[in-house]
């Protein structure tokens, strides 16, 4: 994933074509579209895996770009590599537990490290002492569980010789330098360095990921700059068209993110989400109507970093997957495991938390979106509320749970014929205000054992 240095360069590229004459690369319907996205729409929460040489040092995954670690430096980690607790099944398991329906995992980040065997590369997990094909193991563990499985690719690659250099390289150029001395240095550092032969590399890797393990479900391309970047790479960098359409050749069903830019260049179907990263709940509300979702992390780092601790609770966690689903879009929540191929303690705790929650209350979340406008409940209340239009039922996710246990669901008046718990399916009872609009709901004055209660509503129109 991105530096925390670069914060916001490819954070989900506007939905706002540059031109103003639609381009499209498939001959696709919005209802193909949506038939080939909905096993994932009804999913809602997905599990991210970053892992590579970065878990050695275990101080962020951008560590060889944050201390400008030359190729032969880094080269200790790999040498060192040989994740001998990796039991892929145990990660399945752990995800299922969580109830996290699809998985993706790193199968090369930024660094150029391959977990699995491909023959473009020596740099890859197999001349490791691991000696191990990480991405298959991976792949068929949590397919034994009937998780959906999807590989995420860096475009970037800070070990490739023929990959440029550029801004967000670790040999970038110094901060300190004028523009005129920036263009010379990377004029001067890329000398030799060839863009086609890296784009060749790429399409080889990506046929070999697309091709070698069954059907994959997910692509998760990471990541191109902005336009008005000058120093970065672009969709043309990649060849992104070309590369999209191989990837729909070889997966046709397959679902593939926005970052290969190509809305920069008004294709309004070179992604299939949006992906906003690490921001907050609230930030996550202009998305509804679209597809989308939100990656997010346990703590501030993708990778394993050992002294980092700034964990979310499982409120913060609750938070994100509720109104992500009460948006209409997804969440994908990422676990960076050790160098000797476990789950972090922390992460581990966190995965157990969400799955007590999730046992019961999964309902909410599963084949769930926003509610039609009529129950629409105001802001203020803080409350979120998710409906299944199969099932025509709403769920409201109590975030502050009213000390003297009435709720009061203002113009509820008509709309729902029964509400009760979610967890036990025990009856709340309610009656109509004095105003004769709003309904008040009353519930027992100790909130139930759940960090954010569910009642279910059933609809009149049930």
């Amino acid at each position: 994933m991105k530096s925390l240095l670069l914060p916001f360069l490819f954070l989900c590229f506007s939905v706002q074509l540059v031109f103003s004459q639609e381009k499209k690369i498939f001959n696709e319907t919005s209802q193909q579209k949506s038939a080939r996205l909905k096993w994932w729409t009804d999913a809602r929460f997905g599990m991210f895996i970053h892992w590579g040489l970065y878990s050695l040092p275990a101080r962020h995954e951008w560590v060889k770009n944050h201390e400008r670690i030359t190729n032969e430096q880094y080269q200790k980690y790999f040498d060192q590599f040989n994740p001998d607790e990796f039991d892929p099944k145990k990660w399945a398991k752990a995800a299922k537990a969580a109830g996290m329906k699809y998985a993706v995992l790193t199968s090369k980040h930024h660094e150029g490290f391959c977990l699995f065997d491909s023959k473009y590369t020596d740099y890859k997990a197999t001349k490791t002492k691991a000696h191990r094909d990480l991405v298959k193991e991976f792949v068929e563990a949590f397919r034994a569980e009937g998780i959906h499985v999807g590989f995420y690719y860096s475009l970037l690659d800070w070990h490739h010789p023929d990959y440029t250099v550029d801004d967000a390289h670790p040999q970038r150029a110094a901060e300190n330098l004028n523009e005129a001395e920036k263009e010379a240095y990377y004029s001067r550092i890329n000398k030799g360095r060839d863009m086609a032969k890296y784009r060749q590399y790429m399409k080889n890797q990506v046929t070999e990921l697309l091709t070698n393990y069954g059907k994959i479900d997910i692509l998760w391309l990471d990541w191109t700059w902005d336009k008005g970047s000058k120093y970065g790479k672009h969709p043309q960098d990649w060849g992104a068209v070309d590369l999209i359409k191989l990837v729909r050749k070889l997966q046709p069903g397959i679902i593939v993110n926005n970052r290969l830019g190509l809305d920069q260049d008004g294709y309004s179907d070179g992604g299939d989400f949006v992906t906003p990263e690490q921001v907050k709940p609230a930030e996550l509300i202009p998305f509804k109507g679209k597809y989308w979702e939100t990656c997010q992390t346990f703590s501030g780092s993708w990778g394993y970093y050992r002294d980092e601790n700034s964990w979310k609770n499982q409120h913060e966690l609750l938070d994100l997957l509720v109104t992500s689903t009460a948006n209409g879009g997804n969440l994908i929540l990422n676990v960076g495991p050790t160098a000797r191929g476990e789950f972090d303690y922390r992460a581990t705790r966190a995965l157990d938390s969400l799955g007590l929650w999730m046992h019961e209350n999964n309902i909410s979340i599963y084949h769930a979106t926003y509610p039609p406008d009529i129950y629409n409940l105001p802001e203020s209340m803080n409350e979120r509320v998710t409906y299944n239009a199969q099932t025509k039922k709403l769920y409201i996710h109590l975030f502050n749970y009213p000390e003297d246990g009435q709720l009061i669901l203002p113009n509820y008046q008509g709309k729902i014929s029964y509400a009760q718990f979610l967890h036990d399916d025990s009856e709340i009872p309610f009656k109509v205000a004095d105003n004769g609009k709003d309904l008040i709901l009353t519930l027992p004055k100790t909130q139930p054992p759940y960090v954010v209660p569910v009642i279910e509503l059933n609809t009149v129109n049930q």
